[in-house]
């Protein structure tokens, strides 16, 4: 997909309420789910073990941990969708609610989904509230729901 650009913070909040964008797919391997496993220290089985999943567990295959689905969001918002304005910096500020209603087997692909909830003037910038979901390919639950919130602040 196009990666979808808004020129300003003011065309940005003209979007509120408005999808801006959808991100291409990525494929979660399990390379990447043992690397995230590594940075973390979260080596459950249902994430690094393919033979035991085969064996014992109720999805057959590995999953993506839940947290490594909600950490790649700022990299599949970042490639799908841009603000052409210039800012000094922008930064995640935080997420006031995240669910996973549905595991992210090894091999399947995600992409992301975005709506902008509130655009607001803080000290030195703004910052936008976002509804942020990541999709499975092929399923009709999502892995991830989170309302996320970022901040741009102005150049200099």
């Amino acid at each position: 997909m196009p990666k979808q650009e808004v020129q300003d913070i003011q065309e940005l909040k003209s979007l509120l309420g408005q999808e801006v964008a959808v991100g291409d797919w990525l494929e979660i391997t399990q390379e990447r789910i043992n690397q995230f496993a590594d940075a973390t220290s979260d080596h459950q089985w249902i994430h690094v073990d393919p033979e035991r999943c085969r064996r014992e567990s109720p999805f057959g295959t590995t999953i993506a941990h839940g947290y490594l689905t909600l950490s790649l969001i700022p990299y599949l918002n970042q490639r799908s969708f841009t603000i052409k304005q210039p800012f000094r910096m922008g930064i995640n500020y935080g997420s006031n609610r995240v669910r996973f209603p549905s595991p992210v087997p090894v091999g399947s692909r995600i992409r992301n989904r975005m709506t902008v909830l509130e655009v607001s003037d803080v000290p030195g910038g703004w910052q936008a509230r976002w509804q942020v979901t990541i999709e499975i390919e092929g399923k009709d639950k999502p892995a991830c729901v989170a309302e996320v919130i970022s901040r741009m602040y102005e150049a200099a």
